[in-house]
């Protein structure tokens, strides 16, 4: 199952981007053998300043055909990291070939665009930085990697 991260903005290089590169390649080897991944991250930029309408569109035109989607948004669910992976893991099972994730600009997501989605997930009650919900995004893809792979690390 690939997974694709679409997210309005640019990272620079710096410790946000390391990580998720760090975190995505863990991903991308642990899941391998899972049926996961391999992962990627495409970023895009409304230069225009058309707000969250054309962001939307943006975040559209790049999130693969027939995928599963999966927005990141602050009134989505807010999950466990193994409810997480038995979610990764459910999709996988059903066929599901494409999963994206879709994070907004700073506005946020539209309410067409999160009606869209087949799912929506937050990172609890608090707002984050976009350019960190990437990284926490990164982080639990490779955490439920090791969760459905049995790591001890992980078990209950």
């Amino acid at each position: 199952m690939r997974v694709t991260i679409c997210a309005i903005g640019r990272l620079r290089a710096g410790p946000e981007l390391d990580l998720i590169n760090d975190y995505l390649q863990r991903f991308d080897r642990t899941g391998r053998n899972l049926g996961l991944g391999p992962a990627q991250i495409i970023e895009l930029e409304d230069k225009k300043g058309g707000g969250p309408a054309a962001e939307a569109v943006l975040l559209e035109r790049a999130t693969p055909k027939g995928a599963t989607i999966c927005a990141m948004d602050e009134r989505g669910k807010v999950m466990t990291s193994p409810d997480f992976a038995n979610m990764l893991g459910g999709w996988r099972e059903q066929g599901v070939s494409d999963l994206a994730f879709v994070i907004g600009g700073a506005d946020g997501l539209t309410k067409e665009l999160r009606a869209q989605a087949d799912t929506s997930l937050s990172f609890g009650k608090m707002v984050w930085p976009h350019m960190l919900a990437r990284v926490m995004l990164s982080e639990q893809l490779y955490r439920a990697a090791s969760i459905l792979s049995g790591s001890p690390y992980h078990r209950v």
